[in-house]
């Protein structure tokens, strides 16, 4: 149920109460008015336009502008009203208004409808018709005015606040539901497919020639699987041949995907990663150059892992791989003998960007390359 709809209801069950109380007060009063039949005539018109409007607020989608500026309307018009049926010393002496507090219930309806400012605005329009109907304004009337006003702008700021927690937790829901799919098909999976495609890989392996082609395939295929199934995307959406990039800023996740296989497992978080395109590019492809490093040094059957981390400030990428790792100074010696690919293809790009790049390795333990670009 809508947190909308107990407000309406709410706010219908005060408008029937207030129409009666206008009503009592109208009766009470029968003998003070100089013209009590135009206001006998005004009472019985907003006693049948609360009961025959009910219907609207049961529902939110039927209160429309429309209605709800033509209730307005009828409330500021029993408030002018009344400067005719009542004489001028009842009024200054604080007699009610003919719709009395049934007023409140049409700001009250601004509010629940369009929020704060709605109910700022309606409120403005009731309190110039009062300042109109007393004259010089009294400090009880300023002070129901103020209450009018505070009271209306609050209701609407919590309308505002329940919807968009409402929102929020309507796609919590989606997601804890998709979430709890996938984990169903991931188990599924995992217990037959997955399986099958794993001991493919490694007997492929283990037996060469052309069996090693296809354990390569299956790996590949596994890698796939697994990335589908856990919701990260393997492959970027593909886009018509010439067509130019989307302008705007680019999910990291799909720019390093293609990077994952059998031999290289990317872990991405669940949501877009979303940086400049410039920025996105240069970070793939100081990934894409660490990646080449391991194949080079490490081996084609080195694995290596992609760890992509979004932070508040800054997005962190780690590559690792299992490698025999560094022996100290080897960077420094390639940089002196020209060969650069860690000082610029992988540092340059990123000192260009405004981050870092950090690269940790020992012998016989792997290396890690940590890249961490800031979002500013």
């Amino acid at each position: 149920m809508s947190v909308e709809r107990p407000l309406w209801r709410a706010l219908l069950a005060y408008r029937i109460l207030t129409c009666g109380y206008a009503v009592a007060i109208y009766v009470h009063s029968y003998g003070d008015l100089r013209h009590p039949l135009p206001a006998g005539v005004y009472m019985a018109v907003l006693a049948v336009w609360t009961l025959a409007t009910a219907g609207k607020l049961r529902d939110a989608a039927h209160c429309t502008r429309t209605f709800l500026v033509a209730d307005l309307a009828l409330a500021v018009a029993g408030i002018l009203m009344t400067l005719w049926v009542y004489d001028r010393a009842h009024i200054e002496s604080g007699a009610f208004t003919l719709p009395s507090i049934w007023t409140a219930g049409s700001v009250l309806a601004f509010a629940i409808k369009g929020g704060w400012r709605w109910a700022a605005s309606a409120a403005s329009v009731v309190a110039a018709a009062d300042i109109a109907e007393r004259g010089t304004p009294s400090r009880d009337t300023l002070h129901n005015l103020v209450l009018v006003w505070i009271a209306a702008i609050a209701i609407g700021y919590v309308v505002e606040v329940a919807r968009a927690s409402e929102r929020t937790l309507a796609r919590a829901l989606q997601i804890e539901a998709a979430t709890r799919e996938r984990e169903r098909l991931a188990r599924d999976i995992h217990d037959g497919v997955l399986q099958v495609l794993a001991m493919v890989q490694r007997r492929g392996d283990r037996a060469g020639g052309e069996a090693a082609e296809l354990g390569r395939l299956a790996g590949e295929q596994e890698a796939a699987l697994r990335s589908l199934i856990t919701g990260d995307p393997l492959v970027p959406a593909p886009t018509p041949d010439g067509a130019a990039e989307p302008a705007g800023p680019r999910d990291l996740r799909a720019l390093l995907a293609p990077h994952a296989s059998a031999r290289v497992t990317l872990s991405a978080p669940g949501t877009p990663v979303l940086l400049d395109p410039v920025a996105a590019g240069e970070l793939t492809a100081a990934v894409a150059a660490a990646l080449d490093n391991v194949r080079t040094h490490a081996g084609e059957e080195a694995h290596a892992w992609i760890l992509v981390e979004d932070e508040p400030d800054a997005v962190l990428v780690t590559v690792r791989d299992d490698g025999p790792g560094i022996p100290e100074g080897r960077l420094a010696a390639a940089a002196d003998e020209g060969r650069l690919g860690v000082a610029q293809s992988i540092r340059g790009r990123l000192r260009d960007l405004g981050g870092t790049a950090e690269v940790l390795s020992l012998p016989g333990q792997g290396t890690e390359v940590e890249l961490r670009l800031p979002r500013h």
